[in-house]
């Protein structure tokens, strides 16, 4: 019990003379931009869900007010996101013995054009795509759970790729 004491006291006394640990994980870098546009996604997706361009809108621009100092603009933008959904499929997975599919599986496709006015090697133009997958079948439910799942993995890859610099 002594020993024990006397580590944690020795312990409290070097964590209070190193002063503070900070862990600095600075993620994003914007340069000197200022304001951002989003382009309304365009959907180009075989399969087309109604509501999917407007929620990946929605979710981008959320992403970056809720992650950025960017003011969000309509037009003349330091920087643009213009964004097309180009696919959106699902896939069975394994068949049981009662040929019903034990997984589903949805993958969706973006593709990003973004570009940094301000900096032009900052710009890409790039595919990203993301799956989810349901056991005992993509029924409607299912397919919207997966949708939920996707959409902030997407946003979270378009976001590091334009401003994550480690």
């Amino acid at each position: 019990m002594k020993n024990i004491v006397t580590i944690s006291v020795f312990l409290a006394i070097v964590a209070y003379s190193c002063g503070s640990i900070r862990f600095d994980m600075k993620g994003a870098s914007f340069g000197n931009a200022k304001t951002c546009q989003v382009v309304y996604f365009e959907n180009r997706a075989d399969i087309v869900e109604p509501r999917l361009a407007a929620q990946m809108t929605d979710a981008l621009k959320d992403k970056i007010q809720s992650n950025s100092p960017l003011r969000l603009v309509n037009s003349n933008a330091d920087v643009t996101f213009e964004c097309e959904i180009t696919g959106y499929s699902t896939q069975s997975g394994q068949i049981t013995a009662q040929n019903k599919a034990e997984t589903d599986r949805l993958t969706i496709t973006v593709k990003v054009k973004f570009t940094n006015m301000l900096d032009s090697e900052e710009s890409y133009d790039k595919s990203f795509s993301r799956f989810s997958e349901a056991t005992g079948g993509m029924d409607t439910a299912a397919e919207a759970r997966a949708v939920e799942a996707i959409i902030p993995e997407i946003m979270e890859d378009i976001y590091n790729e334009a401003f994550a610099k480690w």
